[in-house]
Order: C-alpha cells, then structure tokens, then sequence
C-alpha cells in the first residue's frame, strides 16, 4: 500500500504583514481547504504578532491550522508555496521580511525530517510566540517531538517583553 494515501495530522503557521492581512491569511487557509489536499479540523483565533528577527516592518496577522492530508511534507509545502504565490508573494527580498502570506509545515505527526529545503518540527517553532500561542489554542498540551515538552511550557519560557502578541484587531 501507498504510504502517502494514508490520512496525516499537520500544523501549517498562516502569516501576512502586507495589504489585507486577516483576508490574506483567511485565503490561504481556505485555498488549502478547497485545493481537496487538507481537510481543516481547526484553527487557532487571529494574532497580531510583532516582527521578529526583522523588526523594521509591519506586525503581522498570525494564526495556526491543523489539518488533515494524504500529502507527504514535500508535496504539502509544495501545495502551500503554490498558495503563497497565489496569493502575491514574491521570491526574494529581505529573509524574515515582510510577505502578502508566508504558510509553514510546523509540525507533521510526530515525523522528525530534515532536509535542505524542508525541516520538520519547524526548527525555530519553539523561539516564536506567534507559531506556540496559537498552537495553544489548538492543543496546549501536544508535544513537541524533539524538545518533549508540551506547546503551552515552551510558550511560557519566551520572554515576556520581546514578541508582542494580541488578538486581531
């Protein structure tokens, strides 16, 4: 049998910082829907989120899906790259700089992959509040498979005064 025909639990970050961002995130969230590749089984509230690592740019509208795919990670982040053109982003400029709508794997089952143009958890999931608050809404207490602690401890370990968070508006 197939392996990739098999129904997988994955967590896709949705981020913009450009024009609309709440409409931005809200149609890359349901361009995967409707692609028929993921069925949506929840979503995290909205976030306006501080940039982090390149600050001089807008906040940007975050949330966190959780989703479930016959794709394995290369063809799911296949399938979020095509949404993110889709929906205006650019190849290029400034690395953690501003995006019309940035879709990320965040985690996958419990599936630990690395690989050059793919790393699975996320590598930088456990440093960023706007990734763990949302994940928190979903499920407070999954783990992360690499770090064995649970989303609402790593979230609590950030710093209090860098990675402001809200919710949207």
């Amino acid at each position: 049998m197939n392996n990739s025909s098999k129904k997988k639990m994955a967590y896709v970050s949705v981020g913009s910082n450009m024009g609309d961002r709440l409409s931005n995130c809200q149609k890359g969230i349901t361009g995967l829907s409707d692609s028929g590749m993921a069925t949506l089984l929840a979503q995290s509230e909205f976030y306006m989120t501080e940039p982090v690592d390149y600050e001089d740019q807008d906040w940007f509208v975050n949330a966190v899906i959780k989703i479930e795919t016959s794709l394995d990670p290369p063809e799911l982040l296949k399938s979020l790259k095509s949404i993110e053109q889709d929906a205006g982003r650019q190849d290029g400029g400034v690395r953690f700089g501003p995006r019309v709508l940035d879709m990320d794997i965040i985690l996958y089952d419990d599936i630990i992959l690395s690989t050059s143009g793919l790393a699975v958890p996320h590598p930088r999931m456990h440093q960023r509040r706007f990734v763990l608050e949302p994940l928190c809404d979903i499920d407070p207490k999954m783990i992360h498979p690499i770090l064995k602690k649970d989303m609402r401890y790593l979230a609590d370990q950030l710093d209090e005064n860098k990675q402001r968070i809200r919710l949207y508006p």
